[in-house]
């Protein structure tokens, strides 16, 4: 398997080439920009929950658990 590692630095982008105030004052937004009443996951925990659910099995991942292994 080739290595990911071809000698030369990789550039800086995003938030790695930012300054850490600009980062810092990015990170202190947070979610702000969205409305409480718009964040229906944080009312409604049976939302979430069917939400996730749904994801799962969308992902091929539903039903499986840890340390099983199918042979």
């Amino acid at each position: 398997m080739p290595s990911m590692d071809t000698g030369k630095p990789r550039a800086r982008r995003g938030f790695a080439a930012m300054n850490p105030e600009r980062r810092r004052e990015i990170a202190r937004k947070g979610g702000a920009s969205v409305p409480g009443e718009k964040r229906s996951f944080a009312k409604d925990r049976d939302l979430a929950a069917s939400a996730g659910r749904k994801g799962g099995e969308a992902s091929r991942g539903g039903g499986r658990t840890r340390g099983t292994r199918e042979g």
